[in-house]
């Protein structure tokens, strides 16, 4: 559910001829290095969008419908609801409830594994839409219902029925299909955002913090170690090249690059840069490239960053503002750019993939138990006082 951080990058539609002097390797490394430094800004601009209006939506969401606010029921993998007035008791059945869920994405992430490993694409994309049109039917019409229902808006059932089969019908044809890249990145923005919301509102209030924490550490283990899942689906993707489904990754530009020979596609990055990207710095090519891409896309350089980062950044911050204390809730989303841009410096110089969640939650849930504990009271204390700063 929680997948990495990768970066991928080509050259323009030019011939390439081979130069009639060798430049030297430090003027090699130089010319490397200032160009890394260069579109490594770019790529955290990619990525604070993105991010930030994911966690935007949600945030306005759960201070303007109440509906997500409201604990009536709860996921069926929380079993424990927090009823008990003890704090231990309380904190035992966080932790029961955040294992017993990070069993079923244990489990859900090792089936996908094996099913991607024996070449059961069907089965795959049979699951992934189901999942997608799950989200833009149900989820998606819930949404609007609550929406209009908090600002008053009438609307007849016929006319409901056709926005939310519009909605719904084209989101799964941008995601499992083809359409502009600035609205496939719009849907998979709001499908993350939807699913925030649902973690913020069936999950109990405790149980959500321990979730957050132990995902982390499943991010941790699961990107980094040699047998960690997502590890061997990513060294899977790149032996077959093969790029990753695009229901479970966020990407900021969508190229396919093809020699005058075959039509290979080799977007597939390697350690954060392309092969060809970087083989054609290394050395002087004399063959010629075409680049086909897509009308909307103007920038060659593209980021990539798990659907599953998007929904628990925003659970985070979600959660923070739902305690309506706004200095905490700035406080998350700050916390949350620092460490994806952590990540992001991390990622140039190891060039390989890593998992973005560790980073940016733990800061933010320092960051959150700090304001609460420390900057808030001092901050009441000063108000009930009447001393301005």
């Amino acid at each position: 559910m929680c997948d990495e951080v990768k970066s991928s990058s080509i050259k323009d539609k030019i011939p390439l001829m081979s130069s009639p002097r060798e430049p030297s390797r430090r003027d090699s490394l130089t010319a490397q290095e200032e160009e890394t430094l260069k579109y490594g800004a770019e790529h955290v601009i990619k990525l604070f969008v993105p991010v930030s209006l994911c966690m935007l939506v949600v945030v306005a969401t759960i201070n303007s419908v109440s509906f997500y606010n409201v604990k009536d029921i709860f996921l069926v993998y929380t079993p424990f609801h927090e009823t008990s007035p003890e704090v231990f008791t309380k904190v035992l059945n966080a932790l029961a409830n955040s294992l017993i869920l990070m069993t079923v994405v244990i489990v859900m992430t090792v089936i996908l594994i094996l099913l991607y490993k024996y070449r059961c694409y069907k089965f795959i994309h049979g699951w992934l839409i189901m999942s997608s049109l799950l989200l833009l039917s149900m989820f998606t019409s819930l949404y609007i219902e609550e929406i209009l229902h908090t600002y008053n808006v009438p609307m007849d059932y016929f006319t409901y029925l056709i926005v939310t089969w519009n909605i719904g019908m084209l989101g799964m044809v941008c995601i499992h299909w083809k359409g502009p890249l600035r609205l496939q990145q719009s849907y998979l923005i709001f499908i993350a955002a939807l699913l925030a919301l649902v973690f913020i509102k069936y999950m109990p209030e405790w149980t959500t913090w321990a979730v957050l924490f132990v995902i982390s550490i499943w991010d941790l283990v699961a990107v980094l170690t040699p047998r960690g899942p997502l590890r061997i689906l990513v060294e899977l993707a790149e032996e077959r090249n093969e790029q990753i489904f695009p229901a479970l990754i966020y990407s900021s530009t969508v190229v396919y690059m093809m020699n005058r020979s075959d039509s290979t596609d080799t977007t597939d990055s390697q350690n954060g840069f392309t092969n060809t990207w970087v083989e054609e710095r290394r050395q002087p090519q004399t063959q010629e490239v075409t680049v086909v891409r897509r009308p909307i896309d103007e920038d060659e350089k593209g980021v990539k960053l798990g659907l599953g980062d998007f929904i628990f950044y925003s659970v985070l911050v979600g959660k923070a503002s739902s305690y309506g204390d706004w200095n905490t809730t700035l406080a998350c989303f700050v916390a949350i750019l620092i460490g994806l841009c952590l990540t992001l410096l991390l990622l140039a110089i190891f060039r390989r993939a890593l998992p973005a969640l560790p980073i940016s939650i733990t800061f933010g849930l320092v960051f959150y138990f700090a304001t609460q504990g420390l900057v808030k009271p001092f901050a009441d204390m000063l108000a009930s006082q009447q001393i301005f700063i």
